[in-house]
C-alpha cells in the first residue's frame, strides 16, 4: 500500500464503489419491489436503506475522482478534503432515509394497513442479506488497505443493512404470526439503527474538518525527540483525515546551529515521521534557538533588528536614574526620506521596549546604510588617506604602535580602519579613550572620513 501514488489509491476506490454499486442496486431493487407487492413496511425501509447505499456510492465515487486531482492555483493544498465532503454526505443520506422510514411509520400506525407475508419476501431477504455480508466483508477490507475515510463510511453504512435485514426477516416472521404491529415496530427499530450510523458518521466528519488532533501528541514527541540535533520539543499539532495526516512540530536547537545543519535537522524530523507514523503525508518543522540562559540584551536587539530588515552596532547600555537605557546606531537606506526613516526606526524601538520591559528607554541615532559592500581602496588619493590617519594618529599618541590602515568608501566619503597595539597593563576604559580621541582628531582634520574603526590590542 505504500508503494501506491494518490492517483491510484483513488482509482482503486473508485474501483471498489462501482463493484459495490453494482450490488446495491440490485438488492435494493429486488427489496422495493417485494416490499410494495407485500405491503411490507419493514421491507420497503429496508429498500430505500439499500437505495441509500446505491446513492453514497455514487457520490463516492465522484468524490474519489475529485480527490485524485492533484493540487492546483485554486487548491494548492489538494483536493483530499472533497473525500471528507463525500463522507458528510452520506451521513447526511442516512438521515434523510432514516427521516422518510419514520413518517411512513407514523402513517402506518395513524391509518393502519396490511401485510402480505410471502415465501418470495422471505428468498428475497436472505438472498439480499448475503449480499450484504458479501459486501461488508469486500469493503471492510479494501478500506483498510487502502486507508480510505470514505470507504469506512460507506461500511458503517451497508452494515446497518445486515442488522436490519435481519430486522424485516424477524418482522416477516412476526407478521406471519398475526402480530400485526410487528412491522411498525421493526420499521421503527430501523429506524434507531440508520440514525445512530448517520450520527457516528457525521460526528467522525466533522472532527476531520474541525482540525481534531489526528495523532497522538506524545508517538509525535517520541519520535522527533530522538533526532540528533534537537535539544527539545516545544510544540507538536496535528489534522486531517487518517490517510492524509499534516503534522506540525516546533523544536529547539542550539543557538549556534547553522541554517544549513537546522535545514538538515528538519528533513530529518519530516522522514522519521513519515517513516514511524502511519498515514503521515507533510511534516512543517519550525526550529527555534534554545538558550540554557536567557541572551543577553544586545543579542536580543539584534534579533529584533534582523526581523526588520535593519542593521545595528554600537549597542551600549546606560544606567539612568529611571533604569537602564540602550542606545545604537541604526543603519537604514539611505535612499528613505528622514520621516520614513523615523517611522521604521521608531517601530524598531517598539519591538524593543516589547521585548525587553526592564528598558527604560531606547535612543537611537540613524545612519544611512552602505548599498554597497564595502571594498578596500588602492588608489592614490586612498594612500595619501591611509599616511594622514597615521600621521594624525602616531602625533596623538605617539607611544602607540599604530599599522593596517586601509579606506573604503562609504556613502557620503570614507571609512578608515586602523590597528593600535598598547600597553597591555593599560584598563580596557584607558584603551577605548585613546581610541576615541584619535577617531575624533581624524574626523575633525579629514571631513570626507565619515567614519573611523580603531582594533585596540595589546603590544
Amino acid at each position: 500500500m505504500s508503494a501506491l501514488t494518490d492517483s491510484q489509491r483513488f482509482k482503486q476506490v473508485q474501483r471498489v464503489f462501482q463493484r459495490t454499486l453494482a450490488a446495491n442496486v440490485a438488492v435494493a431493487g429486488a427489496k422495493l419491489l417485494v416490499g410494495v407487492l407485500s405491503g411490507s413496511l419493514a421491507m420497503i425501509a429496508d429498500g430505500f436503506h439499500s437505495a441509500m447505499d446505491a446513492s453514497s456510492n455514487l457520490i463516492g465515487m465522484l468524490a474519489a475522482s475529485v480527490a485524485a486531482q492533484p493540487p492546483d492555483a485554486e487548491h494548492p493544498y489538494g483536493h483530499r478534503r472533497f473525500e471528507t465532503l463525500a463522507t458528510l454526505a452520506i451521513g447526511g443520506l442516512l438521515l434523510v432515509a432514516a427521516w422518510e422510514i419514520l413518517t411512513t411509520a407514523i402513517e402506518r400506525l395513524l391509518h393502519g394497513g396490511t401485510v402480505e407475508v410471502t415465501a418470495l419476501s422471505f428468498a428475497v431477504m436472505l438472498g439480499t442479506l448475503s449480499v450484504n455480508i458479501g459486501v461488508v466483508l469486500y469493503e471492510s477490507s479494501q478500506a483498510r488497505r487502502l486507508r480510505s475515510d470514505v470507504l469506512r463510511a460507506d461500511v458503517a453504512h451497508t452494515r446497518v443493512d445486515i442488522f436490519v435485514s435481519l430486522s424485516v426477516i424477524l418482522s416477516l416472521i412476526f407478521t406471519s404470526l398475526g402480530i400485526a404491529w410487528a412491522d411498525t415496530a421493526v420499521a421503527l427499530l430501523i429506524v434507531a439503527l440508520i440514525a445512530r450510523a448517520a450520527f457516528a458518521i457525521l460526528r467522525q466528519t466533522s472532527q476531520v474538518l474541525a482540525d481534531r488532533a489526528a495523532l497522538d501528541p506524545e508517538a509525535i514527541q517520541r519520535v522527533v525527540a530522538e533526532v540528533p540535533g534537537v535539544e527539545s520539543v516545544s510544540r507538536v499539532r496535528s489534522r486531517g483525515p487518517a490517510d492524509a495526516v499534516h503534522a506540525d512540530v516546533e523544536v529547539r536547537v542550539q543557538p549556534a546551529t547553522t541554517a544549513e545543519r537546522a535545514f538538515a535537522i528538519a528533513g530529518e524530523i519530516e522522514a522519521r515521521l513519515k517513516e514511524s507514523l502511519q498515514g503521515v503525508t507533510e511534516v512543517q518543522v519550525q526550529v527555534q534557538p534554545h538558550y540554557t540562559t536567557p541572551p543577553d540584551r544586545t543579542t536580543m536587539v539584534r534579533a529584533v533588528a534582523d526581523a526588520l530588515g535593519l542593521a545595528i552596532h554600537e549597542v551600549s547600555e546606560i544606567v539612568t536614574g529611571r533604569g537602564i537605557a540602550l542606545e545604537m546606531h541604526v543603519e537604514v537606506s539611505p535612499l528613505l526620506t528622514l520621516a520614513a526613516a523615523h517611522e521604521q526606526v521608531s517601530a524598531f524601538e517598539a519591538r524593543v521596549r516589547a521585548a525587553m520591559p526592564e528598558i527604560c528607554d531606547v535612543i537611537t541615532h540613524i545612519e544611512p546604510a552602505s548599498r554597497q559592500a564595502d571594498v578596500v581602496l588602492h588608489s592614490g588619493y586612498a594612500a595619501l588617506l591611509r599616511e594622514q590617519t597615521l600621521h594624525i594618529a602616531r602625533s596623538a599618541h605617539p607611544e602607540a604602535q599604530w599599522s593596517d590602515a586601509s579606506v573604503r568608501a562609504v556613502a557620503g566619503g570614507y571609512a578608515v580602519m586602523l590597528r593600535c597595539a598598547l600597553s597591555g597593563e593599560l584598563s580596557v576604559q584607558e584603551a577605548h579613550a585613546i581610541a576615541e580621541q584619535v577617531e575624533m582628531r581624524i574626523r575633525s582634520e579629514i571631513p570626507l572620513v565619515q567614519r573611523v574603526t580603531i582594533h585596540t590590542e595589546p603590544a
